[in-house]
């Protein structure tokens, strides 16, 4: 999750806790209090739809798997940002009077604070469980980039071995036409050699007859 949008939320979730302080506070007041109180309330509830702003644009900003989950949350920011208002309409009506507001405070003011510290409970639980999930999707995209870098990891590493097997038959192809060359210089030699012995027992016979030849005549005279 954002850190920007992080701390938007902790700003305005400490902000709304506060506005509904105020503005219990503004309904049991009369006269220029109220209206002091009353104005307090309105330039505050400003800032929190600065921080409403801030935190759409930060959430729209982001991936889709993340943003999702950031409107997801921001809409409850916005409910509870509504309601506030309401609450701000109700005390400042120009119907309402000290009847009404006896009777608030008689009968209603408790079940209205039970109803708004219930609808915070479930923001904040409904808050709790997208920062888990936002966690869980943190740690899947750890392991999926993780993944990737062994996966490109063991791509370098195959083609690594299979320029080295390229190079070892280019090496080994060399060897072949070297002993080619090798076997045809050394059948050539071979037939040379074959060919001096013929010449030399040529040779040799030619000398033993012309000796015997020159022995019979030397004999006969």
């Amino acid at each position: 999750m954002s850190q920007a949008f992080e701390g938007y939320e902790r700003q305005y979730c400490e902000l709304s806790a506060n506005l509904s302080k105020k503005i219990t506070s503004a309904s049991l007041l009369d006269g220029e209090q109220k209206k002091q109180k009353v104005f307090e309330v309105q330039t505050r509830l400003g800032d929190a739809e600065a921080l409403i702003r801030k935190m759409d644009l930060e959430a729209r900003s982001l991936p889709p798997s993340v943003k999702a989950m950031l409107l997801a949350k921001l809409r409850e920011y916005k409910n509870d940002l509504s309601n506030l208002k309401s609450e701000v309409k109700r005390i400042t009506s120009p119907n309402a009077n000290q009847a009404a507001r006896d009777e608030l405070l008689e009968s209603g003011l408790q079940d209205t604070m039970a109803v708004s510290a219930d609808q915070r409970a479930r923001l904040l639980m409904s808050t709790e469980r997208l920062n888990k999930t936002g966690e869980r999707v943190r740690e899947s995209r750890k392991t999926m980039l993780e993944t990737e870098e062994l996966g490109v990891s063991i791509l370098q590493d195959l083609h690594q071995q299979r320029q080295s097997l390229l190079h070892a038959h280019g090496t080994l192809h060399g060897v072949d036409d070297n002993v080619g060359r090798s076997k045809k210089i050394l059948t050539n030699m071979s037939r040379r050699m074959n060919r001096n012995k013929w010449m030399i027992g040529t040779v040799i016979a030619v000398l033993i007859i012309a000796i015997l030849l020159i022995l019979y005549f030397k004999l006969i005279h």
